[in-house]
């Protein structure tokens, strides 16, 4: 398994209201409310620290969830929001010049 970085994508509105976000695609609109343990992702999201590092650092010791389950879970997350162009996804750390929407596996 290739190790997954990912950034904010630049085609976003986005708002933290308490401990949550709401996220807005520029590209089609779509309208995403982040849960506590989704908007810690979204927070840690900065292109340089991989999806797996994300979990085990974040995800696992603030949450009380396995770390499988939880790099599962966050996959699956990620990859939902990168098809609507509010994540990058990329196998190797992304420069902020190639955040632009696009996904790469």
């Amino acid at each position: 398994m290739s190790p997954k970085y990912i950034a904010k994508s630049t085609a976003v509105a986005a708002r933290r209201l308490g401990e949550e976000m709401i996220i807005m695609s520029a590209s089609d609109s779509t309208l995403f409310s982040l849960n506590e343990v989704a908007t810690a992702i979204w927070l840690a999201a900065d292109g340089n620290t991989s999806l797996s590092q994300i979990v085990q650092d974040r995800i696992c010791r603030e949450f009380d969830v396995e770390p499988e389950l939880a790099y599962l879970e966050a996959v699956e997350f990620v990859e939902q929001l990168a098809r609507h162009g509010i994540l990058v996804v990329c196998d190797q750390p992304i420069i902020p010049a190639r955040v632009t929407g696009s996904t790469s596996s």
